[in-house]
């Protein structure tokens, strides 16, 4: 799953790996687990997210592919981040017999992606995702799915959207055109309600 910040990664992400009966494995909610559950080298090597900095290339894909050889097919959601890790997943699953499907690129315009980030609310436990005007939790604050305390992350709040749209643009473009070159994109509309976006997601695969 590839798209911009707010454009519905995860859900439709969660929402494919349902259908499949296959792990939805979202790279960012992997990291955060392995920090706060792991004393391992790799979780040490991972904390330096906590420095404001970014986890290398090895230490991510590792930590995913540790996931991924406990899986018989996936979705992938915020890996690979640029076309570096993408060429070592291409390895790694061609050492296992195994090749992407496809790449989806959900695509969103900025207007839309400041209106649904500046109102998410997201599940610390779960990742689940909520909006406060479109798309509430049952009840106010506390996750549908698992009951966990709902929390605005630090990088929604509107100060810092545009910057992770900027940084968005530089690292993933490239990686858009490698996944355009080898023919695995596939481009999806991610306006529109949930179930609008999943049907297109379904069509395109």
């Amino acid at each position: 799953m590839l798209g911009p910040p707010g454009a519905g990664k995860g859900t439709q992400g969660y929402r494919l790996s349902q259908t499949w009966g296959v792990p939805h494995i979202a790279s960012g909610d992997l990291l955060r687990r392995v920090i706060e559950t792991e004393d391992s080298d790799l979780a040490r090597a991972a904390r330096v997210i906590h420095e404001g900095k970014m986890v290398s290339d090895e230490i991510a894909s590792a930590i995913v592919f540790r996931e991924l050889e406990r899986a018989n097919g996936f979705v992938l959601d915020g890996y690979p981040r640029n076309v570096a890790q993408a060429k070592t997943l291409q390895t790694f699953l061609a050492g296992r017999g195994e090749e992407l499907d496809a790449v989806l690129l959900l695509q969103l315009d900025e207007a839309e992606i400041q209106q649904r980030l500046s109102g998410r609310l997201t599940c610390p436990n779960c990742g689940e995702s909520y909006h406060l005007v479109h798309e509430p939790p049952a009840v106010s604050g506390i996750c549908n799915r698992c009951g966990t305390a709902l929390i605005v992350r630090e990088d929604d709040h509107p100060d810092r959207i545009h910057t992770r749209l900027v940084i968005y643009e530089e690292r993933t473009q490239p990686l858009i055109g490698f996944y355009q070159e080898v023919g695995l994109l596939r481009e999806i509309d991610a306006i529109g309600t949930e179930e609008e976006v999943y049907q297109r997601c379904l069509a395109a695969l």
